[in-house]
């Protein structure tokens, strides 16, 4: 199974994608023995003042056909690492062949978007800046293929 995550705007050089491009590598590594590989971010460009219709049209183009749809959103459901873990597994064990995690610009997704996906899941009750939660969903993954490997990274 393969991952892909599509966002709003486009991430320049930084601690922000130095943090994406360690987290995605060791996702991969790890994933790898577990059939869950290859981790890709599409980047839709944020226009300044285009609407958020615009950006769920761009977002909606870039999801793979047959793909699992994940939104980030405040609203979606709250899981502990452990769950995410599970969740992902699951996809993989029911033949998914891609998970698409999609993240809104600052204005976030707008409902029509949302109610396309198979889940949504939120980061916590605070709001995240879009580029931060990219982070932190990209140190998710890797935590989530730990824990399904069995590794130590993720302590209880």
């Amino acid at each position: 199974m393969r991952v892909q995550i599509s966002v709003v705007g486009r991430l320049r050089i930084g601690p922000e994608k130095d943090l994406i491009d360690d987290y995605l590598t060791r996702f991969e590594r790890t994933g790898r023995a577990l059939g869950i590989t290859d981790a890709t971010i599409i980047e839709v460009e944020d226009k300044k003042g285009s609407r958020q219709q615009v950006e769920a049209e761009l977002l909606l183009k870039s999801i793979p056909k047959g793909a699992i749809i994940v939104t980030l959103d405040e609203r979606g459901k709250l899981l502990t690492s452990p769950e995410f873990a599970t969740k992902l597994a699951d996809w993989r064990d029911n033949g998914a062949p891609v998970v698409c995690f999609v993240i809104g610009g600052a204005d976030g997704l707008i409902k029509e978007l949302r109610a396309q996906a198979d889940a949504s899941i939120s980061l916590g009750k605070m709001v995240w800046p879009h580029m931060l939660a990219r982070v932190m969903l990209c140190e998710q993954l890797y935590r989530a293929v730990s824990i399904l490997a069995g590794s130590p990274y993720h302590r209880v």
